[in-house]
């Protein structure tokens, strides 16, 4: 069977909305992870959808991420292939500035909004994911239904959130937030989805999207057998230096290594990589119903495209489980650690982008 073979997964997030199980992801084309060339960022996004991969995943605070994207799809109906962009869907995120956060008003929210439909080209938003930093202070409640009106007046398609953990993912469904997806960081490395959020999702019937499951490019063969890098803030782009500091919580680096073996011999049996071994294996389990990959440059589109023909078996799954087991169990519940920023993980984060 070849590459192109391989039919791309397919999914149903809310009735008549289908999207692809990967996900191209945009925050490594908003600076900060090195050079972007954004005509060839712009052609890659087409290679992406002519493959089957559809689904784009962004946000407003993603420095010139949602205008790429539309001029993307502005060039595909310039060039009379419009017809390209039936399938696609585009999944922005909504996330008010920290500074803000007590005086956002309404016509400021729909300002953003407004914002993101004219850079993205599109009359109603498919999905926003609404963020909000500080949920000490508590206005996430009253701006969601915002978005929620926003929706019912046809701004918006379908509504979700990113990085809430349960409690306050509880309080806006318990207002009547339309929940249909939430994304979050998950992957073999960080567990905290698992243990209050997945639970309520399901309860729910909202969907789980998930990002990080390579950790920033740690989880590829590129890593292994390598030395520790040393401090996190020492490494050279934003993205490593917040899953270095995930990896020293949750074992070390003489864990990860033992984690980076046991992904390569199960690559082996399959003649793939680690990092297709570490995205599968996020895949493989029921509650996620698609993975969010970021890359910067190109030469990952096959590897994506290779998942959908990597079935792991039961060894697998034990393999992985085993060593999996060693792990330290992350402190808190999602994203709890990156919401304190006086912490280690909250220091690394920029809190004020939409400007």
């Amino acid at each position: 069977m070849t590459l192109a073979s391989i039919p791309v997964d397919m999914t149903d997030i809310a009735p008549g909305y289908r999207i692809s199980r990967v996900l191209k992801g945009g925050w490594h084309l908003a600076g900060g992870h090195g050079a972007v060339d954004r005509d060839r960022a712009i052609a890659e996004m087409r290679d992406y959808v002519e493959s089957g991969i559809v689904t784009f995943d962004c946000a407003d605070i993603y420095t010139g991420v949602e205008q790429m994207i539309g001029d993307f799809r502005r060039k595909m109906i310039a060039e009379g292939r419009a017809d390209l962009l039936a399938p696609i869907r585009v999944h922005t995120k909504c996330v008010p500035d920290l500074a803000v956060l007590d005086s956002i008003s309404r016509a400021d929210l729909q300002a953003t909004i407004d914002r993101s439909r004219a850079r993205l080209g599109l009359d109603a938003l498919d999905l926003v994911q609404f963020h909000w930093w500080n949920t000490a202070v508590e206005r996430y409640v009253e701006v969601a239904g915002w978005l929620t009106d926003f929706q019912k007046e046809g701004r918006i398609t379908l509504l979700g959130t990113t990085n809430f953990n349960a409690a306050c993912t509880q309080q806006l469904l318990d207002a009547g937030y339309p929940l249909a997806t939430t994304q979050v960081q998950y992957s073999i490395l960080d567990n905290r989805p698992a243990h209050k959020l997945v639970p309520l999702l399901q309860k729910a019937g909202a969907k789980l999207l998930c990002y990080g499951t390579v950790a920033g490019g740690f989880l590829s063969d590129k890593w292994l057998g390598v030395a520790d890098p040393g401090e996190a803030t020492r490494l050279e782009n934003r993205s490593l230096t917040k899953y270095k500091l995930i990896i020293d919580d949750m074992g070390g680096w003489d864990l990860f290594q033992e984690i980076l073996k046991t992904l390569r011999r199960i690559a082996d049996r399959h003649g793939v990589n680690v990092a297709d071994v570490a995205m599968g294996a996020m895949l493989d389990r029921p509650e996620v119903t698609a993975i969010i990959v970021g890359v910067r440059h190109g030469g990952h589109l096959e590897a994506h495209r290779r998942l959908f023909g990597l079935t792991l078996t039961d060894q697998d799954r034990r393999d992985l489980a085993a060593i999996l087991a060693q792990r330290v169990e992350l402190e808190g519940d999602v994203y709890d650690l990156e919401r304190d920023r006086d912490g280690r993980h909250g220091r690394i984060m920029h809190y004020n982008l939409n400007g």
